[in-house]
């Protein structure tokens, strides 16, 4: 018997968000259309009226993630700071977000970036390039010998950091490991 009333209606921001929680939580190939589909309340039908494919939806979840969730650079690579405190900045600031949610730790653009589906994996490809580019950017403008190699660095740091929260590594542990990285990019700046 169904129940009286119209039906709940369906929105799609919440789902884009609830689908984040999903992806970040199991990975982007752990998580089936039927999954979304029965966390939305919906049916196949409108899942695919409403996102296209799983592809597209994790490209709307990528792009909500990079708005509320992910490193806030532009705020912490700043031209008002020295480089080497705003990449610290960066590689602290991603040690607490990595470990904030024990279900669902990491980064998830860049454990993304391993994604099976060539498509998401591309999504998630062009969002680290983009992080990258910004990194490199910052530091080319006041040291542009320096820059691809130390936004390698930080990139490495990163994914790192990722991976180790990923298997159950603690705050305290990854801010060690990110105070370290800090202390070698102020070493590698000095010199």
């Amino acid at each position: 018997m169904r129940p009286r009333g119209r039906p709940r209606r369906f929105d799609p921001d919440q789902a884009v968000e609830t689908a984040q929680q999903l992806f970040h939580a199991k990975g982007y190939d752990a998580v089936s259309v039927s999954d979304l589909t029965e966390a939305f309340g919906i049916k196949p039908p409108s899942f695919y009226a409403a996102f296209g494919s799983k592809a597209k939806l994790y490209e709307r979840v990528l792009e909500r993630f990079t708005r509320t969730e992910a490193i806030p650079m532009p705020d912490l690579l700043r031209q008002d700071r020295p480089v080497a405190e705003g990449l610290k900045a960066v590689i602290e600031d991603a040690a607490h977000r990595f470990a904030a949610d024990p279900d669902a730790s990491g980064c998830m653009v860049l454990e993304g970036i391993r994604c099976i589906d060539s498509e998401a994996r591309s999504a998630a490809r062009s969002y680290h390039a983009n992080s990258d580019d910004m990194l490199y950017r910052f530091i080319a403008e006041r040291h542009p010998d320096q820059a691809r190699h130390l936004a390698d660095y930080m990139s490495t740091t990163l994914a790192g950091l990722s991976s180790m929260a990923r298997n159950g590594q603690s705050l305290d542990r990854l801010l060690a490991s990110a105070r370290l990285a800090g202390l070698a990019i102020e070493q590698e700046l000095s010199g």
